[in-house]
């Protein structure tokens, strides 16, 4: 986490006590040297079974950051390329790393506007800052931006046993999270343990998903790392 370069405890705790779009806007400069960033260790495999089949004409990667999925994306999306995500200075480190091509767009994740435009839609390490209704909102903006046999995809992992340190981690993390947004306001919304494998399969189905799942894309620990691909149906 204190990379040489990355933020420092002070900017880390001045992020967590404002709202989660401010905090992502004094967290972008730095953003891609924290461990918030989702690695290329895990997204090259990803994206080359992904687009195993072929390139697709239009993809829609969902709080897209900095853009580290959209570098991944571009060499097999023909066509309209479009990162989305709430925080402007998030878009703006996005843009000066990825030039002119992607359409990048400030908009709340919650409320998508697209109506069948899409084959593909990714997104990565954000799936913390939905919960409850905002789930659901940010699933049904999603199928519904999506063609029929258009695909959502996505990493994930499956729920750490109940005694594993990473359980309890986790948890204690979400305490404190909880704890904050009870005294400060505004909240600031990043939670773990969500959009598990295969506890998120039935809330895929609801929204109108054919869903599977691959694990050991990667090696050693990283084999447990579920790539997960819901199809919207017709």
């Amino acid at each position: 986490m204190f990379h040489p370069e990355g933020p420092s405890l002070f900017e880390l705790t001045r992020q967590a006590l404002t709202s989660t779009e401010r905090g992502y806007d004094l967290l972008a400069q730095k953003f891609d040297v924290t461990p918030f960033r989702t690695p290329d260790v895990l997204l090259a495999p990803f994206f080359a079974h992904v687009f195993g089949g072929g390139p697709v004409a239009r993809a829609l990667d969902v709080a897209c950051g900095t853009g580290a999925q959209l570098t991944h994306l571009a060499p097999f999306v023909t066509g309209r390329l479009t990162g989305v995500d709430f925080s402007q200075g998030m878009l703006d480190e996005a843009r000066r790393r990825l030039g002119p091509r992607p359409e990048l767009v400030k908009l709340d994740a919650r409320a998508l506007p697209f109506e069948r435009e899409f084959d593909l839609i990714t997104s990565a390490g954000a799936f913390g800052h939905f919960v409850g209704a905002d789930e659901d909102a940010l699933l049904a903006g999603i199928s519904r931006a999506l063609v029929p046999g258009g695909r959502f995809v996505f990493l994930t992992t499956p729920m750490p046993k109940a005694t594993s340190p990473a359980n309890w981690m986790a948890r204690g993390f979400n305490a404190v999270m909880h704890v904050r947004n009870a005294l400060v306001k505004p909240p600031f919304i990043m939670f773990y343990l969500t959009f598990t494998w295969p506890e998120v399969k039935p809330t895929l189905e609801r929204h109108g998903f054919d869903v599977s799942a691959r694990d050991g894309l990667l090696p050693g620990r990283l084999s447990q790392v579920v790539a997960v691909t819901a199809t919207r149906r017709g």
